[in-house]
């Protein structure tokens, strides 16, 4: 049995249904049940990677499990307290979704040095492992998704500095595919798109997935870090532009990873823009 965590999320919930579609006996988890669409042949139980009691009865029967960093509430888990409770169960396989903050950002506690944390508490755990570090998201977009519906616009800072986002859908078959078959592990794999786009392009890509303008207006970097201000702490909203406006040379770089490991090519923005179009329209 596999356990994934993080099941109403972008990449879990597509992971599940991956899982699901292939006959792989899953378990789907998350902090709030009610909310999550999950194959009618998957079990969905609550637990908390906060509370690493309520993750043994979960846990009980599995083998694999797909374990997230925690995103913005990491720095309160204890990956050492997991990765416990999944040995004692009689998981032996983990797939870690970190980021690629871990080597980009390292002096920032929200995207690099907590997700080292996980990342070193995984290593040393005795399990196999395979470690998947994307960067930015094309789901990211649905920060525009209200702005789009109501206005057709676009805002955003640093119209012209491109970033190669990821579809959260070929982050997912990865991790079925380290999942479910051999030869994955010890690997770490960065993943990303199949170009860098910006947020200019990734506008003019909503707009054809729609049939109808959609006016770009870009932020400067003080009215961008007074919206971000509005639901994230300073210090993650500082590294945040530095990322969309001087991104490193690691954070530009496009690899190889997901279409070696899946033998096709990553899923552009424009696919997603069209396979998410309801979220805009």
């Amino acid at each position: 049995m596999i356990v994934v965590t993080g099941a109403t999320g972008n990449v879990g919930g597509s992971l599940v249904r991956i899982l699901a579609a292939a006959g792989a006996r899953t378990t789907a988890t998350s902090r709030n049940v009610s909310t999550a669409d999950v194959p009618e042949q998957v079990a969905h139980l609550r637990a908390d990677l906060a509370d690493p009691e309520s993750l043994r009865p979960v846990f009980d029967g599995a083998d694999a499990l797909f374990l997230q960093n925690g995103g913005p509430s990491a720095h309160l888990l204890n990956p050492a307290d997991i990765l416990d409770a999944a040995k004692a169960a009689g998981i032996s396989r983990i797939v870690l979704l970190s980021s690629l903050g871990v080597v980009t950002r390292p002096e920032s506690q929200s995207h690099g040095a907590t997700g080292l944390a996980f990342e070193d508490a995984v290593r040393r755990s005795g399990l196999a492992w395979t470690i998947l570090r994307p960067g930015g998201f094309h789901s990211n977009a649905y920060a525009w998704a209200e702005s789009v519906r109501t206005q057709r616009t676009v805002a955003a800072p640093f119209a012209d500095v491109a970033l190669p986002s990821v579809d959260p859908d070929d982050i997912a078959e990865v991790a079925a595919t380290a999942l479910l078959e051999h030869g994955h592990d010890g690997e770490i794999y960065q993943l990303t798109g199949p170009e860098a786009i910006t947020p200019r392009q990734q506008a003019e890509a909503l707009a054809d997935a729609l049939g109808e303008p959609v006016r770009f207006v870009e932020l400067t970097p003080a009215e961008a870090r007074a919206h971000l201000l509005r639901f994230m702490p300073e210090p993650v909203a500082a590294t945040t532009l530095s990322i969309l406006g001087d991104p490193t040379p690691a954070e530009r770089r496009i690899s190889p990873d997901v279409e070696r490991i899946l033998g096709h090519a990553p899923r552009t923005f424009a696919a997603w823009a069209q396979r998410h179009l309801t979220a805009f329209k």
